[in-house]
């Protein structure tokens, strides 16, 4: 079976009539746009104004959703695909000619003064309410037709291509490397998987190979997180949002009170993490905490390795245990070559998954090297895909979730396999996979913290003007600090800002915390399914399919949580602190 994903669903290639024809239809929508929403707004009955509003979003969403796609896809794999990229531009500018329909209905709608009464008198209308509704909330923070028409346009060549560069940078780089005694010209996602290695002299070498390679480049990429982050900054200014940070709350659907009751049950929880990480260390050899480059490593006699089939199972076998829906869901992933497997030169490092809206499937992006970890990321990513194909169900505007609700079903669903891993194995190797688990959860709690901190220092710095790359270095290394604390030696990760892509994500500042909030959530939702057994599952899956049209708030309230609660966070970290000592434990007796 093929390693790599199938984009045939879509198009054959660039060349295809199909494509072909396709795209000159993008154009002809975006072309027509702006006419039909003003055309749409002289209809005399409201009512009619927001249905044929409604209709011609979902007729451009369908339309765009094929191309944008393929070529996002395409790139992601390749980012010498020449054709691609100049899609993806060009998708960018065909967006900004649309920008000034949107906010023409925006600033119509916001002037409705009974938009609730409207709403009310038909089921369509109903289905799209909190959609409409955000509408009218970012209103507040619009400017005029024309300057938001422009910023979308310079944009192109501001952020947009800001982040295409770094992309293009770093899933280019390749640097030798020493494993044992041979040298090899890797690239970096290889060199950084060498992390997992049992050997801890490879491990060393992966890791100075690692930042040898970001020194050479990091001008570049400071460059871009300068770029994107200032643009950030300005726009906040021009729009009247206090600050980044409230832009990404208001449109995670967040409030700030949640956020702030997680963040402060994580500080608290610091000091169990770095517990962890000291005694790893001293199971490593190390007498004063990790040297980052040990964060990784493997622990125990036995080496827990899982190829990709043998991985495959793994998560088949426990998603069936929990229900045969999300089994079949999967197979069918696996089946129709959803899933693009291995490293390689040109392909973005790290895992994700998409919604193809078109064919109302999903695709997954991997760098498989055969640990368990890689089969637990297997897992998380079929996670995000089994949360898309619940949102499929329902309309199309509404498919979609706001941020920290977007890692929900994923960390779900690394759960189930964890749990099943470290149940199944004999105690030397449930030591091993229970570190694995706790290594995951110290990335997402402490890690994501530090990340948090740092992009918080950075908009603070960079209003001052453009940092260095050394700068750059300097917040992270002071962000690991207060996050790790004594867990870490000095030896850190000073260019860990370069290897993240969510701070190159134009509009998507803070895209860290919502990791936090998601292995947290599931945790809790984790034990409410311990709890109701099979009564669970489907409040489960119409929390997934209700995420792209309730707050935060009002999601988790589908199954009686109270995220703005401190209370909910301690009990979920409670778990994580339990599982700590279990380590401690079964690490001192072997």
């Amino acid at each position: 079976m093929s390693l790599e994903w199938s984009l045939s669903g879509l198009f054959e290639s660039f060349e295809d009539p199909k494509f072909i024809e396709a795209f000159e239809s993008c154009k002809t929508l975006a072309g027509d746009h702006n006419r039909a929403i003003e055309d749409i707004l002289k209809l005399e009955d409201p009512k009619e104004v927001i249905k044929a509003y409604l209709n011609q979003s979902m007729a451009v969403r369908q339309a765009f959703a094929c191309i944008s796609s393929f070529a996002n896809l395409s790139f992601s794999t390749d980012s010498a695909n020449k054709d691609a990229l100049k899609y993806i531009n060009q998708l960018q500018g065909l967006g900004s000619q649309m920008v000034k329909g949107g906010v023409l209905f925006q600033k119509w709608l916001s002037n409705l003064k009974n938009l609730d009464q409207i709403l009310d008198q038909d089921d369509f209308l109903k289905e799209h309410k909190a959609m409409l509704e955000q509408i009218v909330e970012k209103n507040k923070y619009s400017l005029d037709p024309q300057a938001e028409t422009i910023i979308s346009q310079m944009r192109r060549t501001g952020a947009y291509s800001w982040d295409t560069l770094q992309k293009k940078t770093t899933s280019g780089i390749t640097e030798e490397v020493e494993i044992k005694g041979e040298i090899k010209t890797l690239p970096l996602q290889s060199i950084r998987n060498l992390a997992f290695e049992k050997d801890q002299a490879t491990r060393k070498a992966g890791y100075e190979a690692e930042m040898k390679a970001y020194k050479k480049h990091d001008y570049i990429s400071a460059a871009a997180l300068n770029g994107i982050k200032g643009e950030s900054l300005t726009l906040c200014d021009l729009k009247g949002f206090e600050s980044p940070l409230d832009q990404t709350l208001i449109n995670s659907r967040m409030s700030q009170a949640t956020l702030d009751a997680m963040l402060s049950a994580i500080k608290d929880y610091l000091p169990k993490f770095r517990a962890y990480m000291r005694r790893k260390a001293e199971l490593l050899g190390h007498s004063n905490g990790l040297p980052f480059y040990d964060v990784f490593a493997p622990v125990g006699k036995e080496d827990i390795s899982y190829p990709y089939e043998e991985g495959k199972t793994l998560v088949l076998e426990q998603f069936k245990k929990y229900s045969d829906r999300l089994h079949d869901f999967a197979k069918r992933a696996f089946d129709n070559q959803w899933i693009d497997v291995e490293p390689k030169k040109g392909k973005r490092g790290g895992a994700f998954c998409a919604q193809v809206m078109t064919l109302k499937e999903s695709r997954i992006l991997l760098n498989y090297t055969g640990k368990l970890n890689n089969a637990i990321t297997l897992a998380h990513e079929l996670g995000h895909a089994y949360h898309n194909e619940n949102m499929f169900q329902g309309a199309m505007l509404n498919v979609g979730a706001p941020m920290p609700l977007a890692e929900t079903a994923s960390i779900f669903c690394e759960t189930i396999v964890k749990k099943a891993a470290i149940e199944a194995a004999s105690p030397q190797a449930a030591m091993g996979i229970l570190e694995v688990a706790i290594q995951g959860y110290n990335q997402v709690i402490v890690d994501i913290y530090a990340r948090f901190l740092f992009e918080s220092a950075l908009f603070e710095a960079r209003k001052n003007g453009p940092l260095s790359p050394d700068d750059i270095c300097q917040l992270m290394l002071e962000a690991q600090e207060a996050s790790y604390g004594n867990g870490l030696t000095d030896v850190k990760h000073p260019y860990m800002w370069m290897n993240k892509v969510h701070y190159y994500m134009p509009s998507r500042d803070f895209y860290n915390f919502p990791y936090a909030f998601g292995l947290l959530f599931a945790k809790g939702l984790y034990g409410k399914y311990q709890d109701m057994g099979d009564s669970f599952k489907p409040k489960f899956d119409e929390l997934l399919a209700s995420t792209g049209k309730m707050t935060v708030e009002e999601a988790a309230a589908l199954l009686d949580i109270d995220v703005t609660d401190k209370a909910f966070w301690n009990q979920s970290l409670d778990v994580i602190s339990e599982e700590i000592d279990a380590f401690i434990t079964l690490s001192q007796q072997a």
